[in-house]
């Protein structure tokens, strides 16, 4: 080729370009996934705690809960495993830095939700009758 046959251009390779940046290792991906699931797992003990605590105090006081009510607690217990999914899923191409924010934003919105739920509940939002 002469230098005249060389492509010029858009179309030019570049030799100083960066590669694109690997995902975080497979060993990494795992133990940041297992820390977060730590305290996404809490979170699910505490609903099931409310879920079984609620019924228990409801039907002590010889009332039954209604179908939103229901539905509310196991939304509460299903939340957190489909947030940590939605981050685990958003975050597998990613590296590491990001795939703790998503796991963190993810957990902050759990804790929001739940936050929401337990008021809801002990402001009387649900009629239990």
């Amino acid at each position: 080729m002469t230098e005249a046959s060389v492509p010029t251009g858009p179309t030019a390779p570049v030799a100083d370009t960066p590669a694109a940046r690997p995902a975080t290792p497979l060993w990494l991906a795992i133990t940041i996934a297992v820390a977060f699931g730590v305290f996404y797992a809490y979170d699910v003990w505490e609903a099931v705690g409310n879920l079984v605590g609620l019924n228990i105090t409801a039907g002590e006081l010889g009332i039954a809960m209604t179908g939103a009510g229901w539905a509310l607690l196991i939304v509460g217990v299903a939340v957190p495993f489909l947030v940590f999914g939605s981050a685990f899923w958003l975050g597998r191409r990613r590296g590491p830095l990001a795939q703790v924010v998503l796991f963190l934003a993810g957990y902050a919105l759990v804790q929001v939700l739940t936050a929401d739920v337990s008021a809801f509940f002990a402001l009387g939002g649900l009629d239990f009758s």
